[in-house]
């Protein structure tokens, strides 16, 4: 009797264990405009995967504005390599085998959330992806650790990229009509995901009137571009931009170029005539020729396509966001950030890294080489040394400062003059890398560009399998990624970041008298600070003279690519005020001659 009674609590004990995980599994699942989604659960995180947000833009759609998709009853499996068409890359992008890699079926995001409930709506933080527009995907970013402790959603979106993102040639635009006139289609699928978490995102527990747009390199040029497109107006209520920028391009440009330049080789003109002269079969008639080069370019395979586009040297580039007059102002992004009748006011933090390029310059062969120790040469493992010091830092140094002047000073400067005093700053300074016997990665690497994002999410995910060698555990590394995530995580809360774990104020943004700008600094605890600094291009362009560690062709170099990387060419704005003799010609041969890089 006695083991019957157990024989049935035991039973009652199973029962209701199962009908409490059909519960929580029901819990989970969420009629979404788009189709029905089941989340999973790891480690206190509620994850929802590959929600579709747009309809795919294949076919006819190649080229236009995104769809909204309509059938909300669809059941949403996760979709595996759902990523966007791009060159495979290792660090940052899609891995591949071959010169193409992913699908123009690519419009999905990701939703995750806390496991615990909130009797009210939690702050939304969007996270856009970099990889100059051209790479990058969704699924290397984890933000769980955000999630989970400090009590925020993070919705992370594929948009398209290259020339499936944005693309202006008169066969496509003059036969299409009101928003698809557009060249920015990229822009575009970032702004349908927003209207798709404006309408959704309640259901998985998020404020739809708290929306924080974050992104880092090409995702911060993408948030520094949403505060300036009138479609995008009241779908976000913070922004932060990471290494961000403001380059964009005249239509004009984008579709043909007279002078010669890093995106000249690359615009639709170019590429189009030589499709064309592949599809030389085709007759072209006057009376109807752009309509035939349209049913030639949509019906492309999209390998096909792609393929005018890859084996770029590494110092050509493809004309990107467009000023189009539909998406982005005709003025440009630059200029529109300063004009109160562009900007889309809401508090913006925009940052740098103090060592930006290092991570480029590495593996330069101009600077570093390759050295087979005996320990080295059994291991198949070589050392990575540095052939000039000074100089490495000097190139660093000068374009990352300028960088710097780009992507935050002359924004924050353009948005105060807009209007907007709810604005922030920071460098980002922390370089605790390992020291090994192949490579000093503090040296290497330093603070480069997006080695900030490991310690905001808070995981080695983005850089994979050399995590371990890169970011050591420790104090100081715990110290300063629970910072980020609380300054980003506050700012999304409460509209400013903050105060840090000891006690600094993260104070406003201001362009005070004499160019001095202030910013945090993000750093381990002892120099985790408030600074400022005064640099303009031109007292970047009169200390660069004075520099004895390089040579002069290597200072006009650097002044070459600190007036037009990263940004608007501004050559012929500063040259003026070098005080040494520079050929603008000679420093763009330099850079073509010494354009080999070493494949780790």
């Amino acid at each position: 009797m006695h083991i019957q009674n157990n024989r049935s609590f035991i039973l009652f004990f199973i029962l209701i264990i199962l009908s409490y995980e059909s519960f929580a599994q029901e819990f989970n699942k969420i009629n979404t405009s788009s189709g029905i989604v089941t989340g999973t659960l790891k480690n206190n995180v509620i994850s929802w995967d590959d929600i579709p947000y747009a309809q795919p833009p294949v076919g006819d759609l190649r080229w236009m504005a995104p769809r909204a998709i309509k059938d909300s009853n669809k059941i949403i499996k996760p979709k595996e390599s759902n990523f966007c068409i791009q060159e495979p890359s290792g660090l940052g992008g899609a891995e591949g085998n071959s010169f193409f890699s992913g699908t123009e079926d690519c419009l999905y995001l990701d939703i995750k959330a806390p496991k615990k409930g909130s009797k009210e709506l939690l702050p939304v933080m969007f996270w856009i992806h970099g990889g100059g527009n051209t790479t990058g995907l969704k699924d290397i970013y984890d933000f769980s650790s955000m999630v989970k402790n400090h009590n925020v959603l993070v919705v992370s979106i594929n948009y398209r990229l290259g020339p499936f993102g944005w693309f202006t040639h008169p066969s496509i635009q003059d036969f299409q009509y009101d928003i698809d006139k557009a060249s920015n289609f990229g822009t575009l699928d970032i702004i349908e995901a927003l209207k798709w978490v404006k309408s959704n995102i309640k259901l998985f527990g998020g404020d739809p009137n708290n929306v924080t747009i974050f992104g880092e390199s090409a995702g911060g040029h993408n948030v520094l571009s949403l505060l300036v497109s009138k479609e995008a107006k009241g779908l976000f209520h913070a922004a932060i931009s990471q290494s961000g920028y403001t380059t964009s391009y005249s239509t004009d440009d984008a579709y043909m170029q007279a002078k010669l330049s890093p995106t000249s080789k690359h615009t639709t003109w170019n590429v189009v005539n030589r499709i064309l002269k592949d599809n030389s079969s085709v007759a072209l008639q006057t009376k109807d020729k752009s309509l035939k080069i349209r049913r030639i370019l949509k019906n492309l395979s999209a390998e096909d396509f792609f393929s005018y586009y890859v084996n770029r040297n590494s110092y050509e580039e493809i004309p990107l966001l467009t000023a189009d007059g539909i998406v982005i102002p005709v003025i440009g992004l630059k200029q529109a950030l300063s004009k109160s009748e562009h900007v889309n006011n809401v508090p913006t933090i925009a940052g740098s890294n103090k060592d930006e390029v290092k991570l480029w310059l590495a593996s330069a062969e101009y600077f570093v080489e390759l050295d087979y120790s005996i320990l080295g040469s059994i291991l198949g493992v070589p050392k990575v040394k540095l052939k000039d010091k000074e100089a490495f830092n000097i190139f660093n140094s000068y374009r990352s400062r300028a960088w710097k002047i780009r992507g935050v000073d002359d924004p924050l400067r353009s948005l105060q003059q807009a209007g907007n005093d709810n604005l922030y700053a920071y460098r980002y300074d922390w370089d605790d890398h390992r020291k090994f016997f192949i490579a000093d990665f503090r040296e290497l690497i330093g603070s480069a560009h997006a080695t900030e994002i490991p310690l905001l999410t808070g995981n080695n995910k983005l850089v994979g399998k050399y995590g371990f060698l890169i970011y050591p555990k420790g104090p100081s590394k715990r110290f300063t990624s629970r910072n980020m995530m609380k300054f980003w995580t506050n700012f999304a809360k409460e509209g400013k970041p903050g105060i840090s774990s000891n006690g600094i104020i993260w104070e406003k943004y201001n362009d005070l008298e004499d160019g001095v700008s202030n910013f945090m600094i993000l750093d381990k605890r002892n120099s985790l600070k408030m600074s400022s600094d005064r640099y303009s291009f031109s007292s970047l362009v009169k200390d660069l003279y004075k520099e004895d560690a390089v040579s002069n062709l290597e200072k006009c170099v650097v002044l070459f690519q600190m007036l037009t990387y990263v940004g608007n060419d501004l050559y012929d704005d500063y040259i003026e005020e070098y005080p040494g003799k520079c050929d603008r010609t000679i420093s763009e041969n330099f850079i073509i001659e010494n354009a080999s890089f070493i494949d780790y």
